[in-house]
């Protein structure tokens, strides 16, 4: 299924654009800049682990830093092959539960609510490139929603917060910041790969889009690690603003490249059992 999915978004998105070109661009990259990139992203993904075992804590899961950044690497792996992009999540609540004998649905929702706070950090952020891009000049009747929007996100976050899951409260504001740190090094390392690729022109255009593609990889069914949804979502809204789309796509596929790369520190991750408080916290809902 998900060979048959990734593949057929692949054709569509290749039949509509220049496959060569595609090829030349990738083959002409800077590999310094791609270097840079790699480590923005690894950087990104450090931030991601402490924002996560930030959460464990706050249910009673005390766990280390390494054994955190381990953890989320091998879910990083997992999510090549399972569905969607969240598929490795489900396998961390799964390590969590088999190895610290915790209620999993507590588990479930320390791991839920740093998903969704990434989301919302990476949708606040998208909001922001998306006003100085060619979209507010093609379609400027959405600008105003796109400003209520901005500023009503975190609000309506902090809302959600404390109606459903109370217990994250204390830790909102730190988590907010984190998840906002993550989707920055991100943008940072999609920065260098335009840098790479010598797409020096409308760099907010394409990280806006960039962005946004990244959505788009959650929410595939069956997908390897997101592969093709990116790619089509970056060629339809670059072919919509009629800018380059092959560059676009050239983007999409070097950071799946430098994404599965370091996800292949999974395989050599090998998660043992850690000493965690004696107990989860009771009364969590």
């Amino acid at each position: 299924m998900q060979l048959i999915v990734t593949s057929a978004a692949l054709y569509l998105v290749l039949i509509k654009n220049d496959i060569g070109k595609i090829f030349a661009i990738i083959q002409s990259a800077n590999p310094w800049y791609l270097l840079l990139s790699l480590l923005f992203f690894n950087i990104s993904k450090l931030i991601n682990a402490v924002r996560l075992n930030r959460f464990f804590k706050v249910i009673g899961i005390e766990l280390s830093t390494i054994y955190s950044l381990k953890l989320y690497y091998l879910g990083m792996f997992y999510n090549l092959f399972l569905p969607g992009g969240i598929g490795g999540d489900g396998y961390k609540i799964y390590i969590l539960q088999k190895n610290h004998d915790m209620k999993m649905i507590n588990v479930f929702h320390a791991v839920f609510w740093d998903r969704v706070s990434g989301i919302i950090a990476l949708i606040f952020l998208s909001l922001i490139l998306l006003q100085p891009s060619n979209f507010a000049l093609q379609l400027p009747q959405f600008v105003p929603y796109a400003w209520i929007l901005f500023i009503a996100i975190y609000p309506l976050a902090l809302l959600l917060n404390k109606l459903f899951y109370k217990q994250f409260i204390g830790v909102f504001t730190i988590t907010s910041i984190e998840s906002m740190l993550v989707q920055v090094s991100q943008v940072i390392s999609a920065f260098f790969i335009l840098k790479a690729i010598s797409q020096n022109a409308h760099i907010v255009d394409y990280l806006a889009i960039f962005l946004i593609s990244t959505v788009a990889t959650i929410l595939p069914a069956f997908a390897f690690g997101g592969l093709g949804a990116r790619e089509w979502t970056s060629s339809h809204m670059l072919n919509y603003i009629h800018l380059d789309a092959n560059a676009g796509v050239a983007l999409s596929l070097i950071f799946f490249v430098i994404s599965a790369i370091s996800s292949l520190a999974g395989i050599l991750t090998q998660i043992h059992h850690e000493k965690s408080v004696p107990e989860i916290q009771e009364g969590l809902p």
